[in-house]
């Protein structure tokens, strides 16, 4: 079946922050606030200088989303897009639906002059993950991610 790929729009919110919510769960037992995924993708879709997300479909409906954002590289004089919140319905999975969109996203950046590369970050214990990623010739880097969160505020639904 055919998978067509295009950026997502307004219209596609409902479905990537279905896909969001469900993802967090999935991957980090994190229980997301659905109003708050929800204006977040459309603050997202509406403020392009943010990122943007790339959906796919089959038969007209979307069964699989990623969102890219971008990294200064002062080091290459270009922008990492950074992929993340990628998110396959599961019954959609293990068809080429996210090497369909990755391929997309990768001639989108390897076409640009001003990207270097694509980066994304994905959970220790996730192998299945990896091993996707390496197939479609990622490499694992030396990097640890470190964060800080601004206090005093529930980013996320009570579990």
């Amino acid at each position: 079946m055919n998978i067509d790929i295009r950026k997502g729009e307004a219209r596609d919110a409902a479905v990537i922050s279905a896909f969001n919510t469900a993802m967090a769960f999935e991957t980090e037992g994190k229980r997301l606030d659905a109003g708050r995924a929800r204006d977040g993708v459309l603050r997202l879709i509406g403020e392009p200088s943010l990122g943007f997300y790339l959906v796919a479909e089959r038969a007209g409906e979307v069964v699989a989303c990623l969102m890219v954002t971008s990294e200064w590289s002062d080091w290459r004089n270009a922008q990492f897009w950074w992929i993340q919140s990628v998110y396959v319905k599961p019954e959609a999975r293990r068809q080429g639906v996210f090497r369909a969109l990755y391929e997309s996203l990768k001639a989108m950046a390897f076409g640009d002059p001003g990207v270097c590369g694509l980066r994304l970050y994905v959970e220790r214990e996730n192998a299945a993950a990896q091993a996707t990623y390496r197939a479609l010739g990622m490499q694992e880097q030396r990097y640890f991610v470190f964060e800080e969160l601004r206090p005093g505020v529930n980013w996320f639904a009570v579990p």
